[in-house]
């Protein structure tokens, strides 16, 4: 189907000639991002303070650290492997019982449920960097004042208020599945659940009170906040700095560090370049967290079809945009 947008990429024209509109704007919706902003944006932070402080009194140790790596590792993956490659990009195919498990896992990040996130991150490389990209840092004009301003947008303050993607349109495949809708409908559960969980471990492991309220500290709230600086810095670094393999026209960014604390996300330019891919490094001696996951469950025979292009289409790629990039410098 064709689609026509008008200036803000608002509305797109169905075959009987009628327009549907692309991304909902309402108070209601607006109200619900606060809400979910006050929840599982500044309420880690808080909790970050209050587990520094604590450190001071007693030291972590072992099992505070496991917790967090561990609940961290997990989360990671269900975003980067579920939400991400899976389901916003169909990157590979697996079977119902590992969609519910790793929109679960992405659940308990505290990142939005998964059919939204989805819907948004569609819309995302629809936009990338133009008039209705959400959490764009280059929208909001030059000089340094600006940019500062966008990279906070695109960081943090975009999730205070913004247009809600239509759903119906961006991810009608996820909502014809049942058990994703369920999955997905019980997100807060899944919040909740990824801060029980490591409060218990806690709690049960020494015993104490005190174990029980470290453990959620670290392997709860201070996991959140890490996991989710680390999305954040998606929209704001990785679409500011960083090398860029592929000349898109968009301003989409590669960077090692995050390559390697993002599990793989941070490979973004590469991702932009090739949307449908389930390795965002494209090189085998790159680290991508998230693809070496789906292969290990590929070697288990928990996932297939798994999608990566091959070198001669890579090469052909960033030739095609190479070329491209220079026709438009000779033309400007």
């Amino acid at each position: 189907m064709e689609v026509v947008l008008d200036k803000a990429n608002q509305y797109h024209q169905l075959p009987n000639g009628k327009f549907r509109r692309l991304a909902v704007d309402s108070e209601y919706i607006h109200r619900m991002q606060r809400r979910h902003f006050l929840l599982f944006d500044l309420l880690p932070l808080i909790g970050v303070a209050a587990a520094v402080v604590l450190a001071f009194y007693r030291p972590i140790g072992v099992m505070e650290f496991s917790l967090f790596a561990a609940l961290w590792l997990a989360t990671g993956l269900g975003i980067t492997a579920g939400y991400h490659r899976l389901f916003a990009h169909q990157a590979f195919q697996t079977s119902t019982a590992v969609r519910v498990l790793l929109t679960i896992m992405g659940s308990m990040s505290g990142r939005g449920s998964m059919i939204s996130w989805a819907a948004m991150h569609r819309r995302h490389h629809e936009v990338a960097d133009k008039p209705g990209d959400m959490h764009s840092p280059n929208l909001h004009g030059t000089g340094l004042v600006n940019r500062v301003r966008g990279f906070i947008h695109a960081h943090y303050t975009w999730m205070l208020r913004h247009e809600y993607p239509n759903v119906a349109h961006y991810a009608p495949d996820l909502l014809r599945d049942k058990w994703l809708v369920w999955a997905s409908r019980h997100y807060y559960g899944w919040v909740l659940l990824g801060l029980a969980i490591p409060t218990v471990i806690g709690g049960l492991v020494t015993m104490s009170w005190w174990g029980a309220l470290t453990g959620f500290l670290w392997g709860g709230a201070a996991r959140m906040f890490v996991v989710e600086q680390a999305m954040s810095a998606l929209n704001s670094i990785l679409h500011t700095i960083g090398t860029r393999r592929f000349k898109l026209d968009e301003n989409s960014r590669n960077n090692v560090i995050l390559g390697v604390l993002a599990w793989g996300e941070g490979w973004h330019n590469n991702h932009h370049a090739f949307p449908n891919s389930a390795s965002f490094a494209l090189r085998w001696f790159s680290i991508d967290l998230g693809y070496w996951f789906i292969r290990l469950l590929a070697l288990f025979g928990l996932a297939w079809d798994v999608r990566v292009p091959g070198r001669d289409q890579i090469t052909a790629r960033a030739a095609k945009l190479e070329a491209r990039h220079a026709g438009g410098q000779e033309a400007g």
